[in-house]
């Protein structure tokens, strides 16, 4: 706590963002949002059909390779020069405290705690439901060597048991050396934390992961501002941007990223390839659920990047820059 209280990120008992962020926009309300969220035509926010999947053997994986697989929402797991790296797992089934709440889509939870093999480290971008569970935490516990996380997520860690030894708790700008040649950098997000009533108690962060021959950004969760361009030319360019696209509305613009804002962020950051995750699991928001990839498959085409649309499970050769891959969320 002391340590928290010393961070110019925490003022007036909770963490800030760099800019006035209010959770709505100026013509939303709590009024409004519940009259959407429960009232409001749901019928395409749920897929009619099972989403579609593969699934490689992550336990027997080739060490040589440097892959990533996707798991759905904002689930990956990346082997790269050696490391095994898992980022907000998410593997019980839902995306909230209550198990009969916020349920994945079916063909989604192909990928369970037990198939996922030892790892270097756990990164946690903040403390959401949809990013930190604590059941699927609990299964992996004996497999996590190191946790990095923002200033107070560490906490849960600690109560659930986890060597306080194992965990790196880093506030933004701040660096850690995780071994010779991967190097962490926890960097700003636009966005905010809670687990419970009270909200921004922990920081929320994205993390720039320099490895011996790559340099990734890993975006977690938040609106676009002016951090997007100062981490580019700070931390730029990069092999691959990972960043949100799914669970917006303008409603919350200011705390997810819209789909017209997406690549405004991908371009400020000076990445060569884009990955974007958030969807295609859980139903947060009232948008199609195959929307966001609609969406930024067709931005992307007009533009020329290099975006990889993995389907759950389908490994990234991260090192191929001509691998292609199937719109495979034409499935409806």
């Amino acid at each position: 706590m002391e340590r928290i209280k010393r961070s110019p990120n925490y003022k007036n008992g909770s963490f800030q963002n760099l800019s006035e962020t209010p959770v709505m926009a100026e013509d939303a309300s709590y009024l409004t949002i519940g009259k959407e969220f429960f009232f409001g035509d749901k019928k395409s926010v749920y897929p009619t059909n099972e989403i579609p999947s593969v699934k490689p053997d992550l336990l027997h994986m080739d060490s040589n390779a440097d892959q990533l697989i996707w798991f759905g929402h904002s689930s990956y797991f990346i082997q790269i020069d050696g490391k095994r790296i898992l980022v907000d797992p998410v593997l019980s089934g839902n995306a909230s405290p209550f198990s009969f709440s916020i349920k994945a889509f079916k063909g989604t939870t192909v990928y369970t705690p037990a198939d996922i093999p030892d790892i270097d480290y756990l990164f946690i971008s903040h403390d959401h439901w949809d990013h930190l569970d604590y059941e699927t935490i609990m299964e992996l516990k004996p497999k996590i060597k190191k946790v990095i996380c923002g200033l107070g997520v560490g906490e849960n860690f600690e109560y659930w048991g986890f060597d306080k030894d194992s965990i790196i708790e880093l506030d933004w700008n701040e660096q850690a050396i995780l071994d010779n040649g991967f190097i962490v950098n926890a960097v700003p997000a636009r966005h905010f934390s809670g687990r419970g009533l009270k909200r921004n108690q922990t920081l929320w962060v994205s993390f720039v992961l320099q490895t011996p021959t790559m340099n990734f950004y890993l975006g977690g969760d938040g609106g676009y501002d002016k951090h997007f361009a100062e981490i580019g030319e700070k931390y730029g360019p990069f092999d691959l941007a990972i960043l949100e696209n799914g669970q917006y509305n303008k409603q919350w613009k200011y705390i997810h990223l819209l789909p017209e804002d997406l690549l405004k962020a991908f371009d400020d950051l000076n990445a060569r390839r884009l990955l974007a995750v958030h969807s295609s699991k859980f139903a947060l928001a009232n948008h199609a659920w195959d929307e966001p990839l609609i969406k930024i498959a067709s931005s992307s085409k007009k533009r020329n990047i290099k975006l990889l649309t993995p389907m759950i499970g389908d490994p990234v050769n991260l090192k191929d820059s001509t691998q292609i891959f199937t719109e495979w969320w034409k499935i409806n």
